[in-house]
């Protein structure tokens, strides 16, 4: 998963990303680390965020 590469592509800080979707810090960076998996539809809702394709997004 592309989650770390494309915030800090964004210049974004994992509080600012989890503002945004309506999650918290710790799940951000659970998900970076790859300590949890993440559901589809946030799979989903971080790709369009990003603006890439879901297969983009979790190769």
């Amino acid at each position: 998963m592309r989650l770390k590469e494309l915030r800090q592509q964004r210049g974004m800080v994992r509080a600012e990303l989890a503002k945004e979707i309506g999650t918290t810090v710790r799940s951000i960076s659970r998900w970076e680390n790859g300590e949890t998996d993440m559901l589809l539809g946030t799979a989903i809702q971080l790709a369009k965020f990003f603006e890439v394709s879901l297969d983009k997004f979790v190769e």
